[in-house]
């Protein structure tokens, strides 16, 4: 007995329902690589970022993941090359979807017709995803946007739904600005920490920071970013 469409399991109607101790016997996600590509680059390196971005509230199946993340690394890599881009599957499958199977093959003389709604057992795993929610990221230089955007729209097909493609306005994968990741980065604020960066305040213990980390004044004020440098044009 195969799988049941996707379609079946398509909208978000009841509570999340894990695996736990309870919820045994589920089967592994289709799923089982989330970062492709340069992964291990460092935040400066892919300066660009564009986003696969859901616009319906649905769940999505783990093959569909999978599916997308393949069509997507397969044309990066042959279209801008497999040292140009870091792909990011943004969403995990942690719910657990449930059949009640029933007799239908030709060994059945008859129909099974069970209960109706019963609960049923561990048939795969999807995600939830709401409006809004980004489904996948590319980062890679500025050259490689348009190659980008061309591979997520070829992924926007294995996933039900509407989804949309946004080049963002961050740095990479981090939450800030570009023209304000530059102007920190000339202050000297910033510190790397693997494909993110650690932005660095005013606060904290003088004798645990070295010299060149040392701030009078803080970089953002209310979540608005300062940058020193203007005051003083």
């Amino acid at each position: 007995m195969g799988r049941r469409p996707a379609r079946c399991y398509r909208q978000i109607k009841n509570k999340p329902y894990p695996k736990s101790r309870y919820c045994r016997g589920v089967p592994d996600p289709k799923i089982r690589i989330y970062d492709v590509g340069m992964k291990r680059y460092s935040v400066e390196a892919f300066p660009a970022c564009v986003h696969l971005v859901s616009w319906e509230k649905e769940q999505v199946s783990s093959e569909a993941m999978e599916a997308a993340r393949i069509a997507c690394n397969k044309f990066m890599t042959k279209n801008a090359g497999k040292e140009a881009f870091h792909l990011r599957v943004r969403v995990h499958p942690f719910h657990v979807l449930r059949i009640n199977k029933m007799l239908s093959c030709a060994g059945a003389d008859r129909l099974q017709t069970g209960m109706r709604g019963a609960f049923g057992k561990p048939q795969g795993v999807c995600a939830r995803v709401s409006i809004g929610q980004i489904l996948l990221s590319v980062r890679c230089k500025d050259q490689n946007v348009a190659n980008c955007c061309e591979a997520l729209r070829r992924a926007k097909f294995k996933f039900p739904g509407q989804q949309k493609i946004i080049v963002s306005r961050k740095w990479g994968f981090t939450s800030m600005d570009r023209t304000d990741y530059v102007k920190w980065r000339k202050e000297g604020r910033l510190v790397n920490d693997g494909v993110n960066v650690k932005l660095q305040s005013n606060h904290g213990r003088l004798e645990n920071r070295p010299a060149e980390n040392l701030f009078l004044r803080p970089a953002r004020d209310n979540l608005v970013p300062i940058h020193y440098e203007d005051e003083s044009v």
